[in-house]
């Protein structure tokens, strides 16, 4: 068993992860970043849960893209083939649920 303090993880460059369990196929990880992930497709779904701080969530629908505010306790879903990419609004960690080997 373990606890883990989310506010207290901090890494070294941005989007770096402890990992936390691989549950069938799928990993949670959590993640601390002050910077912007990049544009990406997962191959499969994932959970994105904000623990600390605000992200930007953009997104693209058809060409389109739309900007999701998600501020601490606000989840995202995507399904498999939704692009996205997470811009944090200064430091901010995020859990992170998905196939294991996704970008």
């Amino acid at each position: 068993m373990q606890k883990i303090t989310a506010k207290d993880f901090t890494g070294q460059n941005a989007w770096d992860a402890l990992d936390i369990a691989q549950i069938e196929g799928a990993t949670v990880r959590l993640h601390w970043t002050d910077a912007p992930y990049k544009w990406h497709v997962n191959d499969g779904a994932e959970v994105f849960v904000v623990l600390d701080g605000a992200v930007d969530m953009h997104v693209r629908d058809d060409g389109v893209e739309n900007v999701l505010r998600l501020e601490c306790g606000d989840i995202f879903h995507a399904k498999d083939g939704d692009e996205h990419v997470a811009y944090p609004d200064g430091v901010a960690r995020a859990l992170v649920i998905e196939k294991t080997g996704s970008v």
